[in-house]
């Protein structure tokens, strides 16, 4: 597959002569009153107990200029110190004087799967990215996720995270799997006993970094491939995550479990298919992880023996 140009339209600096107007403002128009304007995505992020991080994540959604978004940040720690961290409320501010609209919200801890859930309920625009609050995104990361989205017209498409730390670890081995989708994007059946589960090494350390190195894709522009899953920042056609389910299973669970995410991709995967794209922007902050007990993994509960049938039916 020819690589796809991912400048689309509405690129360009705020402040060049004659260049294209951006969603972004630039800082010459902060003191201006902001003019309400409908977002093409709805960025959610779920944090807890994560202040660095989550200053880091903001700031990589500062530094997109395109579409225009909005943000809701849904904190489950107990005090709700992270949303009133200096650092993070100073990225506010400049995500609010950018003119994108940002919502904190506290939020009671019911488990991962409940918490997007709830993440979903308040979006309404066309697009939902899933981002994790330990995620960088490069500069025209959210644009490449939508023009790819928009093109290949599946369920969703996503932005592996890479750990940097990782750059001369270098795993052949881990990357037999990789795989560009071809022709259009189509529905698959993913589950851990068949060969496409394979294709999860792909993201392990800083595997797709290597694989970006072996294309040689055009500056701007993206590739689509085929994945088992993918976490940390997703983008979803919002009514196609809603009509597989969402996050619905949420209620099927106890309240410390993982892998919620990739159950509801996998729901949206027999639908409407979707893909991953290379080179990713995103970036794996490597901080330790919140979830640590992940005895209760949500693909087994709702894909295990005797399980299909019912999810299926969602």
């Amino acid at each position: 597959m020819a690589a796809m140009n991912g400048d689309g339209t509405g690129t360009g600096s705020g402040g060049g002569s004659g260049a294209a107007p951006v969603s972004r403002r630039w800082s010459g128009d902060w003191g201006l009153p902001v003019e309400p304007r409908p977002a093409e995505v709805d960025v959610l992020i779920p944090t807890i107990g994560r202040i660095a991080e989550l200053a880091v994540t903001l700031a990589g959604l500062c530094a997109q200029d395109d579409p225009p978004f909005s943000v809701v940040v849904s904190d489950q720690s107990p005090d709700g110190a992270a949303l009133r961290a200096p650092a993070v409320q100073a990225m506010v501010r400049v995500l609010r004087a950018q003119g994108r609209e940002v919502r904190l919200l506290r939020h009671e801890r019911r488990g991962l799967a409940e918490h997007r859930q709830f993440l979903l309920d308040q979006s309404s625009a066309p697009l939902s990215l899933f981002l994790d609050d330990d995620v960088w995104l490069e500069p025209g990361s959210i644009e490449r996720m939508r023009n790819a989205l928009l093109a290949l017209d599946c369920g969703f498409v996503g932005s592996a995270v890479q750990g940097l730390s990782y750059l001369d670890d270098r795993r052949p081995h881990q990357r037999t799997a990789f795989e560009l989708w071809e022709g259009p994007v189509e529905p698959e059946r993913i589950r851990t006993d068949q060969p496409s589960i394979e294709r999860a090494s792909l993201h392990a350390a800083a595997n797709l970094v290597h694989v970006a190195e072996e294309l040689r894709v055009e500056r701007g522009g993206w590739l689509p491939y085929k994945i088992a899953w993918l976490g940390g920042c997703v983008l979803y056609r919002r009514d196609a995550l809603v009509e597989a389910g969402g996050f619905d299973f949420w209620k099927d669970l106890p309240p410390i479990h993982s892998g919620e995410d990739v159950a509801a991709e996998w729901r949206v995967m027999e639908r409407f298919g979707a893909a991953g794209i290379v080179p990713s922007g995103a970036v794996h902050l490597e901080a330790p992880t919140t979830v640590p007990d992940r005895r209760v993994e949500v693909r087994d509960v709702i894909f295990g023996a005797g399980a299909d049938a019912a999810a299926s039916s969602r």
